[in-house]
C-alpha cells in the first residue's frame, strides 16, 4: 500500500475548510458560556472524516463515471493515475464512511445523552444524510454533483448544519441570529467549491459534468463567486452589528484582505491554472475568518 498516494487522495489542502464550521460553532457556544471540550474534539474529528470521505468518493466516482481524464488541470487523481485501484479506493470510501458514522455517533451520544429521544433522532438522521450526500456527490446513478447541486450541499452541510449543529451539540439550544454566521461560513465554503469548478470548467464541460460553473460560464461564475464573498461579509457584519460587545468582536475584519485578493484574482484571471492556488487561499482564509470571528466574540 502506497501511504503517500492515500495521503494525496485525502487532499490535505481542503481539510482546513472542514474545521471552519466546527471552530465557528464552538466559539459561538463559548461566547454563550456553553462550550464543552469533548464536543469540540469529536465535532472536529467528524467533520474532517466527512471531508476525507467526500474527497475519496469524488476520486472514485469521477473515474468510474468517466469524468476524470488526463487533460484535467487540478491535482492528480489517484484512481485515474493508476496509483490506487478502483477496488481499493471503493474500500477506502467504505472505511471512511464507517469511521465517519462511528465518530458521528460518539459525538451525538456525548452531546445529547439525557436530552431525550428527539435530538438523538434528528442528529442521527442529519449524520446519515451528510454521509450519503458526501458519497452521492459523484458516486452512483445521477450524482447530484454532475447537475450543479454541489454548491447547495456544501452551503447546507459545511455551513448551516455544520455551524448550527456544532452550537446545538454544545448548548442544546439555538438562537435565530446564529443563521447569520452559519450562512457566512456556508457562502465561503461554497466559494471554495466554485473555484474548484471554475478551474476545471472546460474539462468538466467536455466530460458532460454540468457543475454550476459550467452552467454559468466563466464570466458569470466569477460574478457568482464575488456574490458568495459579499454574502459572507454581509452576514458577518450584520451579526456583529446586532451583537453587543467590545470592539474585539470586529476582529474578523482581518480576514477581509485575503478574501478581497481572492475575489480580485477570480475576477481577472486569464488561464484556469491561475485559480489553483486560490482554492487553498480561500480554504485557509475561511478558517482564518472562523478563528478571528470566534475569538473576537470571546475577547
Amino acid at each position: 500500500m502506497n501511504i503517500k498516494s492515500w495521503v494525496l487522495a485525502f487532499r490535505p489542502r481542503t481539510l482546513p475548510l472542514a474545521l471552519s464550521c466546527t471552530v465557528a460553532g464552538s466559539c459561538l457556544a463559548a461566547a454563550d458560556n456553553k462550550f464543552r471540550w469533548p464536543v469540540l474534539a469529536l465535532a472536529a474529528l467528524t467533520t474532517l472524516l466527512l471531508q476525507v470521505l467526500a474527497n475519496l468518493a469524488n476520486d472514485y466516482g469521477d473515474f468510474v463515471n468517466g469524468k476524470d481524464t488526463a487533460g484535467r488541470i487540478g491535482p492528480r487523481r489517484m484512481v485515474q493515475s493508476g496509483e490506487i485501484s478502483p477496488r481499493a479506493m471503493l474500500a477506502g470510501v467504505s472505511a471512511a464512511a464507517v469511521l465517519c458514522g462511528a465518530s458521528g455517533a460518539a459525538l451525538i451520544y456525548t452531546s445529547v445523552k439525557g436530552a431525550g429521544a428527539a435530538p438523538l433522532l434528528v442528529f442521527g438522521l442529519l449524520g446519515l444524510a451528510a454521509i450519503a450526500a458526501a458519497v452521492k456527490y459523484t458516486v452512483g446513478k445521477n450524482p447530484y454533483g454532475y447537475s450543479g447541486w454541489g454548491d447547495v450541499f456544501v452551503f447546507v452541510f459545511f455551513g448551516l448544519v455544520g455551524v448550527l449543529g456544532t452550537y446545538y451539540l454544545h448548548a442544546l439550544a439555538l438562537r435565530w441570529n446564529l443563521l447569520l454566521p452559519a450562512a457566512a461560513i456556508g457562502f465561503l465554503s461554497a466559494g471554495v467549491l466554485n473555484i474548484n469548478n471554475m478551474r476545471d470548467l472546460e474539462a468538466d464541460r467536455k466530460a458532460g459534468k454540468r457543475t454550476l460553473a459550467v452552467k454559468l460560464g466563466p464570466r458569470r461564475a466569477a460574478y457568482y463567486h464575488l456574490a458568495l464573498l459579499a454574502g459572507a461579509a454581509a452576514a458577518a457584519l450584520a451579526y456583529t452589528s446586532l451583537t453587543p460587545g467590545s470592539a474585539w468582536r470586529w476582529l474578523f475584519l482581518l480576514a477581509f484582505p485575503p478574501l478581497l485578493l481572492n475575489g480580485k484574482i477570480v475576477l481577472t484571471y486569464s488561464e484556469p491554472p491561475a485559480l489553483a492556488p486560490e482554492l487553498q487561499r480561500l480554504s485557509l482564509s475561511t478558517l482564518l475568518f472562523a478563528l478571528t470571528f470566534g475569538f473576537g466574540l470571546l475577547l
